[in-house]
């Protein structure tokens, strides 16, 4: 394992094309999909990383026929037709939000025991707002040590549907996890979302994938979703690029003042993460789309007052590109990233402040103001894959950052360091 690893810094603009690797929320989700499906699924394009392995592993235990190819970025997938082959199981998930959530809703309509349990941090992740719905729902979860957290028992006999309110405003996987089971309860589920939903294009996200899958809602209400009983059917399942992951590269074009383009990713993504560039764009970087992809040209920075509730995921990728802008940046309605692999606003007001920006840290939010001159530092990573791969675009424009523990981006893209160096070199 690397302990750290130091970031080359460059002299001029980074130009160049990279494809990131698949989608691993799109990934996660198409597999629960296909592994509930009546026939087989073959899923391209699909990530190779420790979210996406604890899922298949965990597949693979239930009793599912599950082979998976990172040489062809391929996963085949027999679907159980709704009927999980095994009655127990203990069930290993590591650092996985989307998994322990997913299969817990999704083993809620199996019949059987089975227990999730995973990493200390994933111990301290709430899913109480998910076991409350899953019980008004006629299912059965309990958190083993009663803390609201995994390690979780799925105490499963059928899930009986009907109506239930679900909190939106902690995370959108409790109610994208019931959403992916509720075809399969015995009289059909309404699903009713208590407070802000928080991170909706991951919803809009999930239903794409259960209609490629065969399942349409019954209503276009983001606080009320009908889903009707149904079977998904195995098919052929193409899985687009990370556009988490992409953001990383459009930032180095506006760190940098370069232009990189990343190829298969499209403003029509599944994935709401791609309005990253927009975030851009409103920075001064001039953001255009073509049949290579959607290619970014850095430009004079300007910071900017914006709400990345939609965008979540990148609000850390924003982070660095804001010591590089004329004027503060604000980051509001994030709350919910509190929640995450770590406390990830406190995280990156501390690890930013290590570099010499000035920020001040608020309930939803931050608030980034640039320092001159910035001074190198190790970067403390909290387990967090997201932490490593955007305080390393800090590295590319401030000399002395050291990442340490580079080896989390394992999680979702292992091959991160790799890419960037490539990219950062061509």
């Amino acid at each position: 394992m690397t302990k750290t690893i130091a970031v080359s810094t460059v002299t001029g603009p980074i130009v160049g094309t990279i494809r990131p690797p698949g989608s691993k929320s799109i990934t996660n989700r198409a597999l629960v999909c296909a592994a509930l499906a009546e026939g087989t699924s073959t899923l391209r394009g699909a990530l190779d990383s420790d979210d996406t392995q604890v899922m298949v592993g965990a597949l693979q235990t239930l009793g599912l026929d599950v082979i998976h190819d990172p040489a062809t970025r391929t996963i085949r997938v027999v679907g159980c037709g709704g009927k999980v082959p095994s009655p127990k199981a203990d069930l290993y998930i590591g650092n996985s939000g989307t998994t322990v959530r997913f299969l817990a809703a999704m083993l809620a309509t199996a019949q059987g025991t089975f227990r999730l349990h995973g990493t200390t941090r994933m111990h301290e992740r709430p899913i109480q707002d998910l076991i409350d719905a899953v019980s008004r729902l006629g299912g059965r979860i309990e958190s083993e040590h009663k803390t609201g957290c995994p390690p979780i028992i799925v105490h499963a006999a059928g899930l009986a549907g009907g109506r239930s309110t679900i909190r939106g405003d902690v995370s959108s996987q409790f109610l994208s996890g019931l959403l992916m089971a509720a075809p399969y309860a015995q009289t059909p589920i309404e699903l009713i979302v208590e407070d802000t939903l928080v991170s909706q294009p991951y919803i809009h996200m999930t239903l794409a994938v259960m209609r490629s899958f065969g399942i349409e809602r019954a209503n276009d209400d983001v606080t009320r979703f009908t889903i009707p009983l149904g079977r998904y059917t195995g098919c052929d399942y193409e899985i687009e690029p990370d556009a988490s992951a992409a953001s990383y590269f459009f930032a180095v074009a506006a760190i940098t003042g370069g232009r990189v383009t990343v190829a298969g990713l499209t403003r029509r993504a599944l994935q709401g993460d791609v309005g990253f560039i927009d975030v851009l764009e409103r920075m001064g970087c001039e953001v255009s789309e073509s049949d290579a992809g959607i290619t970014v040209v850095g430009r004079a920075l300007r910071g900017i007052d914006i709400d990345m509730n939609a965008v979540s995921d990148t609000m850390q990728t924003l982070a660095p590109v804001a010591l590089f802008a004329a004027g503060p940046t604000t980051i509001r309605g994030v709350a919910h990233n509190r929640h995450k692999e770590t406390d990830r606003i406190h995280a990156v007001a501390v690890e930013l402040r290590k570099l010499g920006a000035q920020v001040e840290e608020f309930d939803d939010g931050l608030r980034i103001t640039p320092s001159a001159p910035l001074h190198g530092a190790e970067i403390d990573t909290y387990d967090d894959h997201r932490m490593a791969m955007s305080f390393a675009l800090a590295g590319l424009r401030v000399p002395g950052v050291v990442i340490r523990d580079p080896d989390c981006t394992r999680k979702t893209y292992p091959e991160f360091f790799t890419d960037l160096a490539k990219l950062s070199s061509s």
